[in-house]
């Protein structure tokens, strides 16, 4: 990956006379279809239009050819926030501070010296149309698929859907009830997305504007200082990923991934140390194994967030780590993202006045799928958009670019050695009608009547009268949208390909680690209430860092990865339940305690690490064999479902309450709660006939070695993998699904690399499995043998919390009441539970940590004894 900030890319501040020209904040930055030029938008109410050959290549740098600076826009009299280039490439939309959005238009002879300044443009653009209609700050625009419509979001919390053709206004959406701060299309056409400072994020259709869904869970907790909430749709649909989401009560920032139809998050991207202001797709999809078709499990997306504490990460949706995190690229916040077309080069622009260039190369962003398959793939969905209206049609879409030789045909990635030279450059070029024809009017009030669907993948975006192909400024009679063309000469700036260096580039992120990001920025002061309407100045954002700011370190990385369940047939009646999806990060809270049940299955190392936190402090870890699919916390217990469909039940002091509970398969639902089942009539728990096919499905090589019944009514079967199922009556249909799991670890594990903690979780839950093991098969010598060794283990660990509880749970009530702790047995196996108790306080004794906790029981177990007899 080639990391460029180009120093001449900045919007300067023209006020200053003394020739220091400071950078001013840039908000916006978008490129052009055909990657040959990126506009900005900053603090000087501009709008800039730069060459992005020098940006990627030296020698075309250093040459001057072409230009550096292609265009200045001056049209707006407020900070320009965001600016968007159709995807016909005709049009340039930007919104601003002025509360208005001004469509741009190429005009090849509107070239020469910008008024007021001493630079000269290049390339012409024409203001085409003012679009007013917001009542405050404009802060972001999005074109939809097939540039149908246009959608402009504002601090006056109202959504406008403007007519891609006509630039009428179609649909305003006034729901929101705070700032609205980001907008996207889904890349299928059906639905569109807006984020605000209400904390939600809002779903429209676009057959008729009407809310489908809101998502509010993932921001409740998120700050309302953030310039901006920009969120992301994924090129294959499945997802939006939304900025300024919190996890953990707002301690851990994080971009929540919103999955298509079912509109909820549970999924996280997980690492920055301050708010996520941007997320921003790689427009293409990617193939997991490029040697295998496109489907829905052989596929994966790219996605770059920027943050306040002044980094970028780049995810792939395959893996649960970042591929890249760049920190400190910038001195201040990131505001903006935007992906080449060819789905290599990675923009970023910063409100310290400056942009960055990440040029990937093939091998690290490999697996693009081929354009007809991306096209063919969207058509799952269902979504048949209606034909276009009466007086438009299409022209013919120019060669776009082949996405599998786009290193070579974009960026040109050679050698540096390459000497620059006048070559062609993707041009825009009007096309003019014929002086004698006449130009077609529209018909008053036909853009109300606009279908509102997307316009079919296979067309262009450049949408003319279907009797003329004349262009209006007005907007008012058909604005034609003239094709990119790739063959046609245009003078400035001329064509290159882009060369790399042949020195190597270090990476900015290892594959290895989780993510580490420098200390965040302090965001906005002064900024207005999330449910208040008005202006929130641009210029506010100018010096207000704070060196003091806290960091606060995010505990895990989240993502997603496919899920691979081997579910068994089970009794082969009824159908199955859906699977939970296999997360990085899981957790279950306390009710009104603020405690926390976490599970984090690390995909590189395949371990599952088990935590329970209360506050910022983790009590205890446990490390499970199997991904963790469920999880559940409740005031008495904590309860955890695994993907091989064992259930693994612990006290909150990270002691096993039973052994691991095997079900026949992965668990769908897991809620805490209270049951009873008696037959009031016999006076007891029933239970019918137990199948021992669950053992069966733990391995293949599973062979019934001997079965019987044992004296205190369990049933026992053996096999060669030393499992044992044993049923108890008395404790009803729950034993009926128990068994002591004992797998041989594989002996190549043992070379890997484990964490502080794991041999003592591994070890102390081995014997808490065989404390429960004993008590099923009724064998009192094997049972105060592990109860000694597990009562070792505890003071050499030092666990106060683990001891306190097996001491009174061995010790039983100390003050009898009537209708109280009757269920308390004193004996367990054919031992005084006391007499246990004794010897294990003269285990705890031996420990320095223990030796107080173990005197003070020691006097209240001899007052008690004294006080039986």
């Amino acid at each position: 990956m080639h990391f460029t900030k180009p120093a001449w890319v900045m919007h300067k501040d023209s006020a200053k006379s003394d020739g220091n020209n400071k950078k001013l904040s840039i908000f916006s930055v978008h490129v052009h279809p055909d990657g040959s030029r990126i506009a900005t938008g900053g603090l000087d109410a501009k709008i800039r239009i730069w060459s992005t050959k020098p940006i990627l290549n030296q020698a075309s740098e250093l040459s001057g050819k072409p230009p550096k600076s292609l265009c200045t826009l001056t049209m707006h009299t407020g900070p320009v926030l965001t600016v968007r280039w159709a995807h016909s490439g005709k049009w340039l939309a930007s919104g601003s501070d002025d509360e208005s959005v001004v469509i741009w238009d190429h005009d090849p002879n509107a070239r020469g010296r910008v008024w007021g300044s001493d630079e000269v443009n290049v390339e012409g653009w024409k203001p085409l149309k003012r679009l007013q209609g917001h009542e405050s700050d404009v802060t972001d625009v999005a074109w939809s698929p097939g540039d149908r419509y246009l959608a402009s979001v504002g601090l006056d919390s109202a959504v406008i859907i403007w007519c891609g053709f006509t630039l009428e206004r179609l649909h305003k959406l006034d729901q929101h009830q705070g700032f609205v701060k980001g907008v996207c299309w889904d890349p299928v056409g059906e639905f569109l997305a807006t984020q605000s400072d209400d904390r939600t994020v809002k779903i429209w259709r676009t057959t008729d504007w009407s809310l489908e869904a809101e998502v509010s869970k993932p921001f409740e907790d998120s700050p309302g200082s953030t310039f901006f909430r920009r969120l992301s749709w994924s090129p294959d649909g499945a997802h939006i990923t939304a900025s300024n989401a919190t996890n953990n009560k707002g301690y851990v920032f994080i971009a929540a991934v919103i999955t298509r139809n079912t509109w909820t998050s549970e999924i996280s991207l997980v690492g920055h140390e301050n708010t996520v202001e941007v997320a921003a797709y790689n427009p293409h999809i990617f193939l997991r194994n490029p040697a295998a078709p496109i489907s829905t499990s052989n596929i994966c997306s790219v996605v770059a967030l920027g943050a306040d504490d002044r980094s970028v990460s780049v995810w792939q949706t395959k893996s649960a780590r970042p591929l890249i995190v760049a920190k400190e690229v910038f001195e201040r916040q990131i505001m903006d993202l935007s992906w080449s077309w060819d789905g290599l080069t990675l923009y970023a622009a910063s409100s310290d006045g400056t942009i960055a260039a990440f040029q990937f190369d093939p091998s690290e962003l490999e697996g693009i799928a081929s354009l007809p398959d991306q096209e063919q793939y969207l058509t799952k969905f269902g979504f048949v958009p209606p034909p276009l209206p009466d007086g438009y049609s299409h022209v013919s879409k120019q060669e776009p670019v082949n996405v599998a030789h786009a290193p070579q045909q974009a960026n040109g990635l050679n050698s540096r050695a390459a000497s620059p030279g006048p070559e062609k450059v993707n041009i825009l070029v009007a096309k003019r009608a014929p002086k004698d024809k006449k130009r077609a009017a529209l018909v008053p009030g036909a853009a109300a009547s606009i279908p509102t669907n997307r316009i079919p993948s296979s067309a262009s975006g450049s949408i003319v009268p279907a009797t003329s192909s004349a262009s209006q400024p007005n907007g008012m009679q058909g604005p034609k949208r003239a094709q990119l063309s790739f063959s046609d000469s245009f003078p400035l700036p001329s064509e290159q390909p882009f060369v790399d260096s042949s020195e190597p580039w270090p990476r900015h992120a290892d594959l290895g680690h989780a993510m580490d990001l420098d200390v965040p920025i302090n965001t906005f002061e002064n900024v207005l209430q999330s449910n208040a309407k008005g202006k929130r100045k641009a210029s506010s954002i100018i010096d207000l860092t704070d060196d003091n700011s806290k960091a606060i370190k995010a505990r895990t990385l989240g993502g997603d990865r496919a899920v691979e369940v081997h579910v068994p047939n089970g009794s082969g009646l009824g159908p199955l339940l859906p699977v939970p999806s296999l997360l990085s990060y899981i957790s279950s809270e306390v009710e009104g305690t603020g405690e926390l049940l976490e599970a984090k299955n690390m995909e590189q190392d395949g371990k599952t690490e088990v935590a329970f936190v209360s506050g910022k402090q983790t009590e205890w870890l446990d490390y499970l064999p199997s991904p963790v699919l469920v999880v559940k916390a409740t005031s008495s217990y904590c309860a955890v479902g695994t993907e091989d469909g064992s259930i693994h039940v612990y006290s909150h002091t990270g002691r096993r309450l039973m052994p691991t509970l095997v079900m026949g398969a992965p668990c769908s639902v897991m809620e805490g709660c209270k049951m009873h089942c008696l037959n009031v009539k016999a006076q007891k728990v029933n239970f019918g006939p137990v199948s021992i096919q669950p053992l069966y499905n733990l391995s293949p090589n599973f062979s019934l070695v001997s079965a019987g019944v044992r004296e205190n009514g369990g049933s026992d079967f053996g096999q060669g993998r030393q499992r044992a199922n044993s049923t108890v009556a008395s404790r009803g249909i729950l034993a009926s699904i128990e068994a002591s799991i004992a797998v041989t670890p594989d002996e190549s594990a043992a070379e890997k690399p484990r964490p502080s903690w794991w041999s003592a979780a591994l070890t102390l839950g081995h014997l808490e499995t065989r404390l429960h093991s004993t008590k099923l098969l009724d064998s009192p010598s094997e049972y105060k043998q592990a109860l000694l060794l597990y009562a070792k283990k505890i003071a050499d660990e030092g666990f106060r919390g683990k001891a306190e509880e097996l001491i009174r749970e061995l010790f039983g009530p100390v003050y009898w009441r009537p209708g109280k702790d009757n269920s308390w047995n004193a004996s367990v196996i054919g031992y005084s539970k006391r007499d246990l108790l004794r010897e294990v306080l003269s285990v705890f004794a031996r420990s320095k940590t223990l030796a107080s906790l173990a005197s003070h029981w020691q006097d209240t177990l001899k007052k008690a004894l004294n006080d039986d007899h």
